[in-house]
């Protein structure tokens, strides 16, 4: 993966989205159309699908499928333990379907804009230079992969054929 891999994502429009459009998971969840993502796992309380704008390969959203705005003070010890596992179990998917060198974790978001909880499964490609790595990553300013409908698709399945083996 290199940045020529990358176009470029319109920031504005994504901010507008984020804080004057419904909550993107609410959305998905109810079938809305402009939140349509594709799904990777799913349980009574939790829900993971691909990224829409995903700056890894296979970069999978981990939420639940509650309204929830607080990442720890949110949850009750046995909420925070059951989606933590489901976070675990998801990058235990993208480390089988990637061959990521590193898989990065991490829960985004603001009040003000993609205010319920999710967390970021992003799986690095071998070989990416150091410069290029962690937090330049993963950073929707460096541009996002223009993956098609059809590759995304062929990522999720295998994506959920892992999880349910």
């Amino acid at each position: 993966m290199t940045q020529s891999d990358r176009r470029p994502m319109d920031l504005d429009a994504y901010e507008e989205r984020a804080r004057r459009g419904p909550c993107f998971v609410c959305a998905f969840l109810s079938g809305h159309p402009d939140y349509a993502h594709h799904l990777v796992y799913e349980d009574a309380d939790h829900v993971a699908f691909l990224d829409r704008w995903p700056t890894l390969p296979g970069k999978v959203l981990v939420a639940p499928k509650r309204h929830i705005e607080h990442v720890v003070s949110g949850f009750t010890d046995d909420g925070y333990t059951g989606i933590m596992l489901v976070v675990r179990k998801v990058a235990l998917a993208v480390e089988k379907v990637c061959a990521p060198e590193r898989v990065y974790l991490l829960s985004l978001g603001a009040q003000g804009g993609n205010s319920h909880v999710h967390w970021h499964v992003a799986g690095l490609p071998p070989g990416v230079p150091y410069g290029e790595q962690q937090f330049h990553a993963l950073m929707s300013e460096n541009g996002v992969l223009d993956v098609s409908p059809e590759e995304a698709a062929a990522v999720a399945e295998r994506l959920r054929e892992q999880l349910s083996s």
